[in-house]
């Protein structure tokens, strides 16, 4: 690589790293409040959308309903509740291009290194340009991380016993191959989360030969209707500001209503659970066998199937449902541990993601390099320690947006707090008898395998993460004067 010599570096008021969800979210907020402020958006990638425009597999879509996954300052108008990944980047591109958020992108910039200055009172970060591989240096007053928290450059595919040895092609949906022709073709997609009972009714009636699910431990798999007549009605016949409060806080109601009473009362859940999906599969099909996980509802991610989609592959045998370990991978396929071999001529690994945190960046303090895990989270948005900083993680168990629009609001008040008094400076600092726990109380496997690298968060309110939009509404709207955070000039 290349140094791009400067005289000095540009400067910006609040940078914001990754042109997601998130990142579009905060530039709203920020360039909202802050009209005369500079600020720039840096993305690695050559496109606007992350999520959105990275996974291109068959049937992309959200699990959250766009009600509450849309933005708050531009409600979701589409006829679907569950939209597809092209309708979501679609909405995502007009979002930006109507508040000029699209001219302040910066592609291929990606973020290596940040380090702040307490007596300067700014970031120097080092960018790499991902398409000529120069390297520049930027200053900002502001660091929002809002990158999310998985790697884009490959999914997780575990270690299987006699992979080299298949003969078929192997594919991770996070690298969909464009040229993939599936069409009458065996596929074997391995795994049970959102991505698989996601995948797998699009390939079976976009012209699979046949697929069949394998799944080590079953998911708890919930149908819900496609679209939504009444709230589509509502959207378009009632004044915008009314039908977008009525219809979100609608969604809000039953979406953590539905997460409070399966954490408080899981064998109801179970029960209810079953009731709604028992009824949509075929005889044959067992659902204590391939539906009844060993854990507690929402102990892990539900999973949401419009219109029962993949009940019905199952119904009309398209699909079937395999739940076994792999032994091993064979010329033909795969071995499992009852004996049984499953022929495919593809093989997807639906196996999750890789985990990482602010998109990889090297953070340092005033020379000091930051070991993430020696921190801990203030509100789930900032962390101990480290001034001028901020991040978006969402929600595990309602839409990402919910959280990421509260973070927002947080942040434009913590910068109009500073400019009013005239502060450079703002950091959480932790009471260190504060104890310690895991960032993410989530028991997927991809969060478990990687927790060891994230910020702690803390036992007890401001340092304890919340999964309730309702009570956050109390903790985030209070003025930024918690006495955790110190200003300073």
């Amino acid at each position: 690589m290349t140094e791009n010599p400067a005289a000095a570096p540009e400067h910006l008021d609040v940078l914001i790293v990754g042109a997601g969800l998130s990142g579009i979210d905060a530039a709203y907020h920020v360039s909202s409040a802050f009209p005369e402020r500079s600020y720039a958006i840096l993305e690695m990638r050559d496109s606007l959308g992350g999520t959105w425009d990275l996974f291109r597999y068959p049937g992309i879509r959200s699990d959250s309903d766009m009600y509450t996954l849309g933005f708050g300052w531009k409600p979701w108008k589409g006829k679907k509740a569950i939209a597809d990944g092209a309708d979501i980047l679609s909405y995502l591109k007009e979002a930006a291009r109507e508040h000029g958020i699209d001219r302040r992108i910066r592609y291929h910039h990606k973020l290596v290194r940040a380090e702040f200055s307490s007596a300067d009172a700014r970031w120097t970060v080092t960018v790499e340009r991902t398409d000529t591989g120069e390297t520049l240096q930027l200053t900002a007053g502001f660091l929002f991380s809002t990158s999310g928290y998985y790697s884009y450059e490959k999914g997780f595919t575990p270690d299987f016993a006699g992979i080299d040895d298949y003969a078929g092609r192997v594919v991770h949906p996070q690298a969909w191959p464009e040229d993939l022709d599936y069409q009458g073709k065996r596929i074997v997609v391995i795994g049970s989360g959102a991505t698989a009972v996601t995948l797998i009714p699009s390939l079976a009636q976009s012209g699979a030969g046949h697929v069949t699910m394998l799944q080590r431990t079953p998911t708890y798999i919930i149908p819900q209707p496609l679209t939504d007549p009444l709230s589509y009605r509502m959207l378009h016949t009632l004044p915008a500001a009314v039908a977008s409060r009525l219809v979100r806080g609608r969604y809000l109601a039953l979406g953590i209503g539905f997460y409070e009473f399966c954490r408080a009362r899981p064998n109801e859940a179970r029960k209810l659970i079953r009731t709604m999906s028992e009824r949509m599969l075929p005889d044959d099909v067992s659902y204590d066998e391939h539906f009844t996980p060993p854990y507690d509802p929402w102990d892990q991610r539900l999973c949401v199937v419009p219109r029962g989609d993949l009940f019905k592959a199952l119904r009309e045998h398209t699909v079937d449902i395999v739940t076994d370990h792999i032994d091993t991978f064979t010329t033909e396929g795969i071995r499992l541990r009852s004996g049984r071999e499953l022929q495919a001529d593809i093989v997807v690994t639906a196996t999750g993601l890789n985990l990482q945190v602010f998109g990889g960046v090297e953070l340092a303090v005033d020379g000091e390099p930051v070991r993430l895990p020696d921190t801990m989270a203030f509100k789930g948005m900032m962390l101990s320690d480290i001034p001028n900083f901020a991040f978006i993680v969402g929600y595990t168990n309602a839409s990402w947006t919910l959280k990421a629009d509260l973070v927002c609001q947080y942040v434009v008040r913590v910068l109009q707090r500073m400019e009013k008094t005239g502060a450079r400076v703002v950091v959480p600092r932790k009471d260190p008898a504060v104890a310690e726990e895991p960032f993410l109380d989530f028991e997927a496997g991809y969060v478990m395998r990687s927790l060891d690298r994230f910020p702690k968060q803390g036992a007890v309110a401001p340092w304890k993460l919340k999964m309730n939009y309702f009570r956050d509404l109390r903790v985030f709207g209070k003025a930024p004067t918690d006495r955790e955070l110190e200003y300073s000039a």
